[in-house]
């Protein structure tokens, strides 16, 4: 998640940030005890349940799960990019964000002034094209609407951007790099427009910042749409249009739609429909979906119904089975043959299409079908298969309820038993307040966990033969062997500062709820109780290799290697 932003500035960020300060000059809190509340912010509420710690560095709402650290209440609640709220965060700190990639600051606000010039050029451009207004008149566009994007025109000149915006060297080399212009075949030293004559949709960011631009040819002519390049400041694999506009027009996204075209957002938010977004010329990618889910919990994809659209929806669903942690939904929605978004809503209005969306199919409904697809359920090799194909869906899904729901339809299905989703993530809604079973039956590795992230020098008093049997273990091991490691290796971090080692892991949820409730304890009961729960887990697994032992020595006896062992682990039980 810290992308090119070195670890060390993350952990300084959030170690120099008053987590109490920042949402207070938001969120009036009250005191409570240690802690402080309010109102939640995150949900509709009329008696306090949003907690606040000055010592943990964290924040809680016990009503709808809302959980976090500095960085993560800006990027929730003032709407910000990871990027952007640790700059806030470090600019607040009085520190310098370091440089993405090789570009300089300075550099980089050079690219973006070129960029805000050229977007203003289409704009403008736009008022004397009577062309341009009549192709979005006849599509059915309003100047409100195109307005509130930005829409503009390239002029059909070879070098209108180019006479307009590249005066000298300088001026011309940001356009370049911007990916505006283009040199000429075999003169280095001669450039043109990359559009032209084209109706023009400016891209932009989590800040509304021009970043890029997709053009949609007038006449005839290939291609019909043209993207920027990839450049320093646009990769299209991660943006998504319309994004910026939706999130303007609703502060809360209920769900958002994913469409194909520039066209198909506009003509959704021409009808009363804000919420959708579309790729720019590429499929679904998992960085799409973790900024999507960082403003929603759920995702409508829209697809035709037609082979090809179903072909790409197949591949969507491949994307989406490793972000489906609890508390998000994707689902799926097919448009009659040969329509789009953009067609159907003009022909049907808004509610009736609103209706489609809410009618849409569930992620787990189509993964349900897809499996199936092609194999005869009434005979065992048919059975056999689908458990094989299942596995491997399930292997990549995130630990949780929903992984175990699935896998249990999934074993019905099949008349097997499919193993359910193990660990730590077991049971645990990721929007909702402290499951019952880990607020009150936690297990002794999540007690463990709950330890180390509020005490994390407490790690010194991990016995370090626990560290073999972790490192053999399921997810729920391998979760606390990496806190064990991080407690180990930067004792001085506050809870807030684990929590954001741990961002976009599958681990993270499960840690917050642990965070949200651990009890106060003493210097001395948490070095007791850290002792305590190593000494239980050693023990437990000398007893379950006596067990196995035992039971092969009833069955298929022991050799030699395998008695001393038995031994070896009876004298140690005493």
């Amino acid at each position: 998640m810290s992308g090119s932003i070195p670890q060390e500035f993350i952990d300084e960020v959030v170690a120099r940030t008053d987590l109490v300060a920042l949402i207070d000059r938001r969120v009036p809190l009250k005191k409570a005890g240690k802690d402080f509340a309010a109102r939640c912010p995150f949900h509709d509420e009329k008696t306090p349940s949003f907690t606040v710690s000055a010592d943990k560095q964290f924040y809680h709402c016990f009503g709808c799960g809302a959980h976090g650290n500095a960085i993560g209440f800006l990027m929730a609640f003032d709407r910000l990019e990871f990027r952007d709220a640790v700059a806030e965060l470090a600019a607040d700190a009085g520190l310098d964000l370091p440089s993405a990639g090789d570009a300089p600051p300075p550099h980089h606000q050079a690219l973006r002034q070129a960029m805000d010039a050229a977007a203003h050029f289409y704009r403008q451009q736009l008022r004397d094209a009577p062309r341009a207004i009549d192709y979005l008149k006849r599509r059915g566009l309003s100047g409100a609407t195109a307005a509130a994007f930005g829409i503009g025109y390239a002029p059909s000149r070879w070098d209108g951007l180019l006479q307009a915006l590249g005066g000298d060297a300088s001026h011309r080399a940001l356009l370049i790099e911007n990916g505006l212009l283009i040199a000429r075949d075999g003169d280095e030293g001669r450039h043109y427009d990359r559009f032209r004559d084209r109706v023009m949709f400016p891209i932009r960011d989590g800040r509304g910042r021009v970043i890029g631009f997709g053009g949609r040819i007038l006449d005839q002519g290939q291609p019909k749409y043209l993207n920027s390049p990839e450049t320093p400041l646009f990769h299209k694999g991660q943006e998504l249009y319309g994004l910026y506009e939706a999130r303007k027009a609703q502060r809360e996204l209920p769900w958002v739609l994913v469409v194909e075209g520039y066209m198909d957002v506009l003509m959704l938010a021409e009808h009363g429909i804000p919420n959708a977004v579309a790729t720019l010329g590429t499929a679904t990618t998992s960085d799409h979906l973790r900024r999507l889910f960082r403003h929603t919990s759920r995702v409508v994809f829209c697809f035709d119904g037609d082979r090809a659209g179903r072909a790409a929806a197949s591949r969507a669903l491949q994307t989406s089975l490793p972000e489906m942690q609890d508390g998000r939904e994707i689902a799926f929605l097919f448009l009659p043959e040969g329509e789009d978004p953009d067609s159907l809503v003009r022909q049907e209005g808004r509610e009736t299409f609103l209706g489609r969306v809410a009618q849409s199919q569930p992620l787990s409904d189509f993964l349900l079908h897809h499996l199936k697809e092609g194999i005869d359920l009434q005979t065992h090799e048919g059975r056999a298969r689908l458990v094989v194909r299942s596995r491997s869906a399930l292997e990549v899904i995130p630990q949780g309820v929903f992984r175990n729901l699935l896998a249990q339809t999934l074993g019905q299905l099949a008349g097997v038993e499919l193993a359910p989703a193990s660990g730590l993530a077991r049971g645990r809604p990721v929007r909702s307040g402290v499951p019952q079973a880990v607020a009150t039956h936690p297990s002794p590795l999540q007690r463990l966990a709950g330890l180390l992230l509020t005490h994390p020098n407490a790690a010194q008093w991990v016995d370090p033969e626990l560290v073999p049997l972790l490192k053999d273990g399921d997810g729920e091991a391998q979760w606390m062997l990496a806190l064990i490691e991080l407690a180990r290796d930067k004792p001085h971090l506050t809870s807030g500062g684990i929590l954001e080692r741990f961002r976009a892991h599958p681990a993270e949820s499960l840690f917050a709820q642990l965070l949200a409730w651990q009890p106060e304890r003493s210097a001395e009961g948490v070095a007791r109780e850290c002792r305590d729960i190593c000494r239980h887990l050693l023990q437990r697994s000398v007893r379950s290799e006596i067990d196995a032992l035992l039971a092969k020595a009833a069955t298929q006896g022991l050799d030699a290697q395998e008695k001393e062992r038995l031994r070896s682990l009876l004298s140690q039980r005493g």
